[in-house]
């Protein structure tokens, strides 16, 4: 018998944006103009997948930790710990259009992380607001 999904993604996204702060777009290009480049207060996390920052670009400047690392890379006791996650920033996690980040910045935020917020609509919203975008190589294999 399938299982019945009873929290579906619509009411855990609804959860996690009555709980973290939200960044719209336009508010976020004005505020880092040159995305995360010389940001030396914020960490624009971007969570896509390496095949979609090769494909549409990325945010100058962001730390990429997909979103499948996230827990191991913020918690500083796992092996996989990085030390971006132990500086005291702000951390505004960014994806393609704000559905991954607004949940990882809620597990973020429940982890004991802080501050952290999210980029509303996310890169696809960041570019129609007319934020920079770098462009990224794909890697040789």
């Amino acid at each position: 018998m399938p299982s019945t999904i009873t929290r579906g993604y619509k009411k855990l996204l609804d959860e996690a944006n009555a709980q973290i702060e939200t960044i719209n777009a336009a508010e976020a290009v004005e505020r880092f103009p040159q995305g995360g480049v010389g940001q030396d207060e914020v960490v624009i996390v971007d969570l896509r997948d390496p095949r979609e920052i090769e494909r549409e670009g990325r945010i100058p400047g962001a730390f990429h930790c997909p979103r499948g690392m996230l827990e191991f890379w913020i918690d500083p006791d796992s092996p996989y710990a990085k030390p971006v996650f132990q500086e005291d920033k702000k951390f505004v996690f960014q994806c393609a259009s704000g559905w991954r980040s607004a949940l990882a910045a809620k597990t973020a935020q429940d982890m004991g992380l802080s501050p952290v917020a999210h980029l509303g609509g996310g890169f696809t919203a960041w570019k129609a607001a007319g934020g920079p975008i770098e462009k990224v190589e794909p890697k040789k294999t």
